[in-house]
Parts: structure tokens; sequence; C-alpha cells
């Protein structure tokens, strides 16, 4: 691995990842500020921020942005999670200044237009809209605010309606420098870039950042709990988590091996006792989703309004029976995925520069791929029961479900179950 590691005067840290064959790069910011590290009144101002930074600087406006990045074929995008921001382009090789130019200006010199803010706002609300119209989408967040209720990490990424439309120019701007700061940002590049090159032109984007004045993040406490909202749909839209772990756990390699074998596909168990085997559901799926300090293992399926009560127990029976008969053959193909898809991913350079930034955030350093495959293979059937069990065993899980749900179990009786 070639990846070169740079850190400018004022702590903005510049990675490299050279793949020769290409004539393309992907180049992006990434900032540790989510919506983790809004207060209650800010809840959906960093989404807001990233909505904004693409809507005109000092010197460039919102047209210029988008015509500058087309002009030459290429494309720019962000995202908003609970822990980061990130800011990311695709171009030619040729065309890797322009797209360092242009991250470094709206990262440094967003104007936030009064009109261009109004407009944008009512863009978000529209999102938050769409999101509340879609079930298996909203699920997810009402999901997250019961395992986390009255908490940052608890609160839709989005914000509320409210929220958003009271947000004034002067706390956005206000917003993005105070958390906006160069320790704290990673410029990351793969694919056809110049180490060297690259260290200059971020040296000359990003002199104007900031390099303290950021508040601390809330620590998150699991609660868990119950959230039901009838309406009036084909399905039921149903979730249940249990506390996860941290990225930094020793064990993260073991959950997310047992999410594969559980719920990572068609041969997973989930798959094949509920959909294969019952015709309980066509879609169901596990996930572990991990933060700084703290996760979330979740199990989703979309069933009947007739068919919840039976999907609720078997589902919470497969969980369950997790914990005693784990095979070697489950173990190994969850293993063979998640090896599949990290050296899959290592053939995008897009996905290798957002990986090395999330990376370097989380742990302060590049991890090789032959030591992430080292660890996965370490992996063992006793690790998978014995997470299990600290999963499965002894906790609250928190149940969301959305759609016909009067045959679905009362929470304590689901509850019980792992308690």
């Amino acid at each position: 691995m070639d990846v070169k590691v740079t850190t400018l005067d004022n702590g903005l840290r510049v990675i490299s990842d050279p793949m020769p064959s290409l004539e393309t790069a992907a180049v992006g910011v990434w900032v540790d500020t989510g919506a983790r590290h809004e207060t209650e009144p800010e809840n959906g101002i960093s989404h807001v921020l990233e909505h904004m930074a693409f809507k005109g600087t000092s010197t460039r406006s919102a047209l210029d942005i988008a015509e500058a990045i087309e002009a030459v074929g290429g494309h720019l995008n962000a995202y908003t999670s609970r822990d980061q921001t990130a800011y990311f382009a695709r171009i030619l090789k040729d065309d890797v200044s322009l797209a360092v130019d242009i991250l470094g200006d709206i990262l440094q010199h967003s104007s936030f237009d009064e009109t261009e803010l109004m407009r944008e706002k009512e863009v978000i609300v529209q999102e938050i809209g769409q999101t509340n119209d879609t079930p298996d989408d909203i699920i997810f967040d009402h999901l997250q605010e019961t395992s986390f209720p009255d908490q940052p990490i608890g609160r839709s990424i989005l914000g509320t309606s409210t929220g958003v439309r009271g947000f004034a120019r002067e706390t956005v701007a206000g917003y993005m420098k105070q958390h906006y700061l160069a320790p704290g940002m990673v410029l990351s590049a793969s694919g056809a870039v110049d180490h060297d090159a690259l260290v200059e032109l971020a040296a000359k984007a990003f002199g104007d950042l900031a390099t303290d004045g950021k508040s601390d993040m809330a620590a998150a406490e699991y609660k868990g709990g119950d959230y039901r909202e009838a309406r009036d749909l084909e399905q039921v839209h149903y979730a249940l988590s249990v506390p996860g772990i941290s990225y930094t756990d020793e064990k993260f390699y073991v959950s997310q091996i047992l999410s594969g074998l559980l719920g990572g596909g068609m041969s997973s168990r989930l798959f094949q006792e509920l959909r294969e085997k019952r015709g309980l559901c066509y879609s169901v799926f596990s996930f572990a989703s991990s933060f700084s300090d703290t996760g979330l293992f979740t199990v989703y399926a979309g069933t009947g309004g007739d068919q919840i009560g039976e999907l609720s127990d078997v589902l919470s029976d497969e969980l369950l029976r997790s914990m005693e008969d784990i095979t070697e053959i489950e173990v190994a193909r969850a293993k063979a995925q998640h090896k599949a898809a990290l050296l899959m991913g290592l053939e995008s350079p897009a996905s290798r520069s957002e990986v090395h930034a999330r990376q370097m955030l989380i742990y302060g350093r590049i991890l090789d791929s032959t030591e992430i495959v080292e660890k996965i293979d370490a992996v063992t059937v006793a690790d998978a029961k014995a997470f299990a069990k600290q999963l499965f065993q002894g906790v609250t899980p928190t149940i969301a479900a959305i759609g016909p749900i009067k045959n679905l179990d009362p929470f304590d009786h689901i509850a019980a179950r792992f308690t």
C-alpha cells in the first residue's frame, strides 16, 4: 500500500493513495463534525451547512461552482452522518487542482447568501417530508431516537421542518466557523494523484482554516424502548435493535461477521428462515452500525399485518438461537463475504479515499487491508457465539414498527425474551 500522509502546519491531514493505472481521481474532505455535535436548538444544522456549502462563496456563485466542475466532466457531492460530514469530487487526473480549489473555497469562504439560504431551507423541508413519507427510511430515525432518547445521537440528521426554517444566516456561518477546524479535517485523494503535488495544492487551498474553537460531543447512553405508528400501508415495517459496539472495540470484526451470517445475504439465517422457508417477508437484513463510542445491532423486515406477530417471534427466535448453534460453515461464509466486499471496494478510488479518510478520523492512522483481513480471518465460531450472547442476553431491545401493527405483540412480551 503506497498511501502517504502529511500533516500541514495548521493540522489538516492530507492523504494520497495513487492508483497508477487510472486516468481519474476521487478527492474529498471529511470533517469530524456531524449531527452528534449539535445542541438541541441546532438539530439539523450540520445537514443545512452541507447543502449551503455548494450555494456560493465570496468569489463563486452556486452556478459558477456547478459549471466549473461539470465543464470538465466531474461531479461534486456530499453527505452528513452523525459523526462526520463529507464533501467530495470525482474528476479526471488533470483536474485534481480544480477540485481541491473548489473544496477549499466552499469550506472556508461560503457566503451563505440570504436568498440562497431561504430557498435551500425549503428544499430540505421537502427532503424531510419525503423521508417521512417513506416508512422503510424513516423507521430507522425512529429506531435511533428510541434507542438514544433526548440525546444528539438520537435526533434526526435532517432535523425538523420548524427548526430548519428557523436557522439564521449568522447561526449557520457561526457553526461552520466553530466546528470546521483544520486538526479535525482530512483531505483524502485516490486514483491518479501525486502526493507532493496534492500537499502543495492543499496548503494553498486550505490556508484559511481555523485551528481551535470546537465544542465537545455529548456521550451516548443507550436506553431502548418501543415506537409504534399505525399507518394505512400494505406492510408493517419492523426493526429491532440492541446495543452494539464502537469502531474501536476489539470485537468490531466479530460484530460484522455475526451480522453477515444472520442477515447479510440470501444464504443468511434470517433470509432463509423468514423468507425462503416461511414466506413471511420479501425484504429482511441485519447490520451492525458503529459510532465513536457506541453502536447498534439492527434487524429489519417488512411483512403483512396478518404475519407481523409470527415474523416478530421467529426473528427473535433466530437471534437467540445464534447464541448456541452457529456453525463453522456460516462463519466461513460470512468472513468470505466481508473480505470480498473489502477487497472489491479497493478497486474504486472513491471508496478508497473515503475509507482512508474515515480511518484517519477514527483511528488516527490508515489500516492496511492485510491487517483487516487478518482480523477477519481470526474470528472464530466461539467468538461469534460469545458476541451473540453479549448482544441478545440480558438487554432491553428497541422496537420500531410502522404500518398495520395491531397484530404485533406488546413490547413487554418481545422484550422479555431478551431480558
